[in-house]
């Protein structure tokens, strides 16, 4: 059985777009007709330059490989251009592919990927999900404490046990600053009503996006102490791994990260620096299933838990739940619930009472409805996410609204 035919998809979910911009997902199909999917988070370049790196990434180190060969071609990933070291975009479209191998791997064998990674530990899988908006009111929900307890109480009725949210204004090119007092006192704000409304019903997840100095990261966390959050989010930029161990010293806080790092060598860093005890890999990311499984590891060698970061598609969702069920030291997994990821998958996974049970059907257990993704093509340029390049106010209320701006509701691009 060896790696012969790619396809990609890039795919734009429809409104309300929980996920970003577009969905990169890949299909790959062996010389014996073996079909596996995979999806990449990848954000740094634009949709097609990022379909010519994944084809290149295919064409130059996988194709007519084993997919059962996953470490090896990691491994020339890994290496190649005489790099050695972590690159987001390659392994950004690596990881997809690798997803796609354990996939087939899964249906050759007819076993599920969780069973061919040691077997299942956890039978039901905890999850949480962003406090999104309803419909119609984008633009004012990111700044209302009192629509974000609403939305964490209808969470929480449908059986969540943590809802995250991330009311600290915009992240920016200018990565590393103080926050402002409005920035403060809004989060302040978020906090109390939240916590008011769910009470001990669910864990608070306080999301920021590394745009905070150490000193700015540790005011804002210690206004936030006393609403005992369970994580406080890359509160720093995520390259500066001893300015993440400086908050992680000064709050009670427990301090999470991952979304943007890349393989286990960027993991272990923050381990070893103490800057982090909750990790958060995206599959699509971070090389792809085998290398989240070494993260998992390395992990519980350093006391920490594992948390995969979702901010795609279902088809990573997926890859990450089979992790999740797989590993000891799991602490929950971030879902995203629309009826466009449900249907592109043709509900082969559900959230039920907050929590996932995986089937034991084979390879990843999803189908994914090529004609849906089809008849859903992103045809702009824009990235998955971009960042504001307006610096952050001090004199008037930061504005944020989270992954899919309002005006983008409307039928922007």
């Amino acid at each position: 059985m060896k790696l012969k035919d790619l396809e990609i998809f890039v795919i734009a979910p429809p409104a309300p777009g929980w996920g970003g911009r577009y969905w990169i997902i890949v299909k790959l199909t062996t010389d014996d007709g073996v079909i596996g999917y995979g999806e990449c988070y990848a954000s740094t370049v634009g949709p097609e330059a990022m379909r010519a790196v994944i084809e290149d990434v295919f064409a130059r180190h996988m194709a007519g490989e084993s997919p059962e060969r996953v470490e090896w071609m990691f491994q020339r990933v890994y290496s190649a251009g005489f790099t050695g070291r972590p690159d987001p975009t390659v392994m950004g479209a690596f990881s997809g592919l690798e997803i796609a191998c354990w996939d087939i791997v899964g249906k050759a064998r007819g076993r599920p990927v969780h069973a061919l990674l040691g077997g299942r530990v956890n039978e039901a899988i905890r999850c949480y999900s962003y406090l999104y908006p309803p419909d119609g009111v984008w633009a004012e929900f990111w700044s209302s404490p009192e629509m974000a307890a609403d939305a964490a109480v209808r969470l929480v009725e449908a059986g969540y046990t943590a809802v995250k949210f991330d009311p600290a204004g915009p992240y920016t090119i200018f990565g590393g600053h103080q926050p402002s007092l409005w920035d403060i006192d809004l989060s302040v704000r978020f906090c109390r009503a939240i916590r008011e409304a769910v009470r001990t019903r669910a864990d608070l997840l306080f999301g920021t996006h590394g745009q905070f100095t150490p000193g700015g990261a540790i005011r804002l966390a210690k206004a936030l102490e006393t609403f005992d959050p369970l994580w406080f989010e890359e509160p720093v930029p995520p390259d500066d791994v001893e300015a993440m161990a400086e908050v992680a010293r000064a709050t009670s806080i427990p301090v999470a990260t991952g979304e943007r790092l890349t393989t286990s060598a960027e993991f272990a860093a923050v381990l070893k620096a103490g800057a982090a005890r909750i990790l958060q890999p995206a599959l699509g990311r971070a090389g792809g299933i085998w290398e989240g499984r070494k993260i998992a590891v390395l992990a519980q060698a350093f006391g920490a838990q594992v948390a995969p970061h979702l901010y795609a598609g279902p088809v990573e969702w997926a890859a990450n739940l089979h992790l999740a069920a797989a590993i000891p030291n799991l602490l929950m997994a971030e879902t995203i619930e629309t009826p466009f990821h449900n249907a592109l998958i043709k509900g082969g996974i559900r959230v039920e009472g907050g929590s996932v049970t995986l089937s034991d059907a084979p390879g990843l257990g999803i189908e994914v409805d090529e004609d849906l993704a089809r008849a859903h093509p992103y045809e702009g340029n824009r990235l998955h996410l971009e960042m504001q390049e307006a610096p952050p106010r001090y004199d008037a209320p930061n504005s944020f609204e989270g992954g899919a701006p309002s005006d983008e509701k409307a039928g922007g691009s």
